[in-house]
């Protein structure tokens, strides 16, 4: 992936919580993941990533790595047990009140859509969007992808609905996640 391991769910997390990156060492992400989303219990772990508690405790000891796709859902579990509900609400609460331009700017990678008239009228393309405070509140609030890329959708619309073209919806729009940058 062009972005890392992180997807746009970590780099969105990361950027908008600087402070709470994942760790790097998988028994230190397996440790937190295990701690602070299933209550400590190895037995619920397990069964989430569909392994033995064995597995997950040599994953925590460090005598094993995880791979493949519990590696990458280890990645992302790991991201998103840094900030709680709490903190996720304070921050976006701090986004809301800046109104009509929060300062968060996203790069949006080959964003297009084929759905204007029958026509390609918006090729794939960089998008540079200044994020409102609602969508950067919205965006501290997501709990998965699939909420941020609404986010960012809603977005997207917004910016093509100011041209020309107009009537645009969130769901319009494919881009790249991996394509896909927050400052």
């Amino acid at each position: 992936m062009a972005g890392g391991f992180r997807g746009m769910f970590g780099r969105v997390r990361e950027a908008l919580f600087p402070s709470r990156k994942a760790p790097v060492q998988s028994t230190t992400q397996a440790g937190q993941v295990r701690d602070r989303r299933y209550g400590g219990s190895t037995k619920a772990m397990a069964a989430a990533y569909g392994v033995s508690p064995r597995t997950v405790l040599r994953w925590v000891d460090g005598s094993r790595h995880p791979a493949g796709r519990h590696q990458e859902k280890l990645r992302l579990d790991a991201v998103d047990v840094q900030t709680t509900e709490r903190g996720r609400e304070r921050k976006a609460k701090q986004l809301q009140k800046l109104g009509a331009y929060s300062g968060v700017t996203v790069r949006v990678g080959r964003a297009h859509t084929f759905d204007i008239r029958g026509s390609d009228a918006v090729r794939a393309r960089d998008v540079h969007l200044s994020l409102t405070g609602e969508q950067a509140a919205a965006l501290a609030r997501a709990k998965d992808e699939s909420e941020m890329r609404e986010v960012i959708g809603e977005a997207l619309a917004d910016y093509f609905n100011g041209g020309a073209y107009g009537g645009f919806t969130a769901d319009d729009f494919e881009y790249d996640v991996d394509d896909f940058d927050l400052n």
